[in-house]
């Protein structure tokens, strides 16, 4: 069996997409200058050598023709210039000319439409950098009554220089307003802006022409699907590093957004994954040590952004974000964490006891929460005793708990984002008599079925499985094989729909360069549930699904327009047990929606997850300070209210949200999810022992 690592690994990598403070000009552009960046020699060998292996090796089979061309100068003008704010419409139009050729460049190695589209976005960004410092001379008057639309995706790019100037003093307008909502003097805010658009043109001028070639190959392997990247050089041994490195600080890693730096992803067991006041997706816009002054990194590149976050263990860093669920117009937040070095021990499975009661009983049940699928590799190489793995130390809390003679088990896979394989397989084995887990599909088409070969079942007692919209990879392979062999109940909400696997390939081992010429992450086979359905876009829909802040329009891999499609190969051969059927589930399901009517803690977060999602969807907002205050006190507003009935930010991905008691403040807080996951177990038991 083949040694998968299957996880939404974060690529580190620059991404000039530019926020909404980016400039033009109406000034006519010179062909070239002496300034303007050049490609080398080796980066058209790395191109043509990335444009075979993609076209030949990756999971989809694609053409290089005009229809491929067009997707992927679309995606170049995106990451360039994504909210419309340096181009003309006028340079768009001069750009049309690569739109049907960018095919033929890249078998031939050549790099004209990368290097002249981002030349000309360069100076672009040194006009409007120039525009901004002349009107930072004093501050905005905030009397005015007049809005701003904060999302530019379907905007059309500037056709005049006094709509680009209109534009672009609201842009600095609303950016100045977000500051002095948080408390700042108008002196303040020229000063903070000032600050930012330094750091925005110190960003901008150590931009090489390595990173362009960065985003344009980007540019095409993502038109592939969301998985598949380029590294240059310096981006691949930053990756490196973190994927091996020691960590000690908060335990999240960054990329570049823009001008913005970005949580690509949390580490299980460090400050940020406990603390539950981070999340996938947010931005962090200043950084302060301790009680120092607060430090303004938007504009930042993400070497220097980490020099300041990260730290010695036990001291304080505190950060002010702005959350990736914001409403339009909520001002951010700041957090306090205390760094920790990050260790094994924390990402590993921990088991609980916990008690419900359900129609005047009581039940005792075990929860074992999963983090992340680990194994030491190493260890079970040499066939160490107790070596590190899930399934290892799942199989003792198991032991434990019929030990405690439990009534039930819940396994927790909320926020889990994948990990090895083998563990997903192995875990699954032990809740079922040997049998299929879970199908590979290869690019050569060939289809491998992965056993669980042990005919011992180590639990056969009422099971649940707790997911949410940010388990994904080896926690959908897990819980969909439970499902298909209704061995247990899903609770929670649709998974995230990764069903694919990546593999990194070192470019230097197909070019003989003497200098390093990056690596190429590729997707290079898919997972299909065992009854042939894939679980990519679609993952794993849970029996009973429970409230979610987080839709798949706009989390996970349905989120993301070149992901690979959904499709179903043949089911393999397997025996599902007599657990659970759809007899049963219907009646948990009517038991849930009886409790919803009563439930007022759950109908509350229902509405305010209802109403946050209409406050996301209003973009427009004003720049009238009064107005917009009331604006953001709604907002800020809607935030408390989801807080109280969740027990935590509506930052936090809806995985763990405690609450305190109203009537005992000083209660422990409470897990409204896995509160209703008890409660839902506590039916299937009641079910079980008493049929009706």
């Amino acid at each position: 069996m083949r040694k998968y690592l299957i996880t939404l690994v974060p690529v580190l990598m620059l991404s000039l997409q530019p926020g909404p403070h980016a400039g033009m000009s109406a000034v006519p552009l010179s062909p070239s200058n002496a300034d303007d960046l050049k490609p080398s020699v080796s980066q058209e060998h790395v191109e043509q050598l990335v444009a075979r292996l993609l076209t030949t090796h990756h999971y989809r089979k694609v053409k290089l023709n005009d229809s491929l061309s067009s997707v992927v100068f679309e995606n170049y003008l995106k990451e360039l210039d994504g909210n419309k704010a340096y181009f003309l419409a006028s340079d768009i139009s001069s750009f049309e000319k690569y739109r049907n050729n960018i095919d033929d460049q890249l078998i031939n190695g050549e790099l004209t439409a990368a290097y002249d589209i981002y030349n000309v976005f360069r100076k672009r960004y040194q006009e409007r950098n120039k525009f901004v410092q002349e009107n930072f001379v004093k501050p905005f008057d905030f009397t005015v009554d007049e809005t701003f639309n904060t999302d530019r995706e379907k905007a059309s790019w500037p056709k005049s220089i006094e709509e680009q100037n209109d534009l672009w003093r609201k842009l600095l307008k609303n950016q100045s307003l977000e500051l002095k909502l948080t408390g700042k003097a108008d002196t303040s805010v020229v000063n903070s802006m000032k600050s930012r658009y330094k750091n925005l043109d110190r960003y901008m001028s150590r931009i090489k022409a390595e990173d362009v070639f960065q985003i344009y190959l980007n540019a095409f392997a993502e038109s592939l699907d969301p998985h598949t990247n380029y590294m240059s050089p310096r981006s691949a041994d930053r990756f490196n590093q973190e994927m091996s490195a020691s960590l000690e600080g908060i335990g999240a890693l960054l990329q570049e957004d823009g001008d913005y730096i970005k949580i690509s992803d949390i580490v299980p067991g460090g400050p940020a994954f406990k603390s539950k006041l981070l999340t996938k997706g947010d931005k962090i816009l200043g950084v302060a040590q301790g009680e120092g002054h607060m430090v303004n990194i938007v504009g930042y590149q993400v070497d220097d952004a980490v020099k300041l976050i990260k730290g010695p263990k036990g001291t304080t860093v505190r950060l002010q974000i702005k959350s990736m669920d914001a409403v339009a117009g909520a001002p951010p937040k700041e957090i306090r964490l205390v760094r920790e070095k990050i260790k094994l021990e924390e990402q590993r499975a921990k088991k609980e006891v916990i008690e419900i009661s359900q129609n005047n009983k009581k039940f005792k049940l075990g929860v074992i929460t999963i983090p992340v699928f680990y194994r030491d590799f190493e260890g079970a190489r040499k066939r160490e005793e107790g070596f590190a793995s899930t399934t290892g130390d799942v199989q003792r809390f198991l032991n434990e708990l019929k030990t405690e003679k439990v009534d039930g088990v819940v396994v927790d896979l909320r926020d889990n984002g994948g990990g090895s394989l083998t563990e997903a397989i192995t875990l699954t084995g032990l809740f079922i008599s040997r049998g299929p887990v879970v199908q590979v599909k290869e690019a050569t088409g060939d289809i491998e079925v992965q056993t669980d070969p042990d005919p011992s079942v180590l639990y056969d007692g009422p099971l649940a499985v707790l997911v949410n919209r940010f388990s994904a990879s080896a926690s959908e392979i897990f819980a969909a094989a439970i499902q298909d062999y209704k061995r247990g109940i899903i609770i929670g909400s649709q998974t995230y729909g990764k069903g694919t696997v990546q593999t990194m390939v070192d470019l230097n081992t197909w070019l003989k360069e003497s200098e390093k010429v990056g690596q190429v992450k590729m997707t290079i086979a898919k997972f299909y549930r065992i009854n042939g359905s894939s679980t990519q876009h679609k993952g794993v829909t849970p029996d009973i699904e429970l409230p979610s802040a987080f839709s798949a329009e706009e989390y996970g891999e349905s989120s993301q327009p070149s992901a690979l499609p959904w499709d179903q190969i043949p089911s393999a051969r397997f025996d599902a047990t007599r657990n659970v059927d759809d007899k049963l589930i219907a009646k948990l399901r009517d038991r849930y929606e009886q409790r919803l009517k009563s439930d007022t803690e759950m109908k509350q977060l229902m509405a305010d997850f209802a109403e946050l999602k209409r406050a996301k969807e209003k973009t427009v907002v004003s720049l009238q300070e009064a107005k917009r205050k009331k604006e953001r006190d709604e907002a800020e507003k809607r935030r408390k209210s989801i807080t109280q009935a969740a027990g935590e930010p509506v930052a936090t991905n809806d995985s763990s949200v405690p609450a305190k008691d109203p009537k005992d403040p000083k209660a422990p807080k409470k897990d409204l999810y896995l509160d209703e996951c008890g409660k839902v177990l506590a039916d299937y038991i009641a079910f079980i022992k008493n049929p009706q």
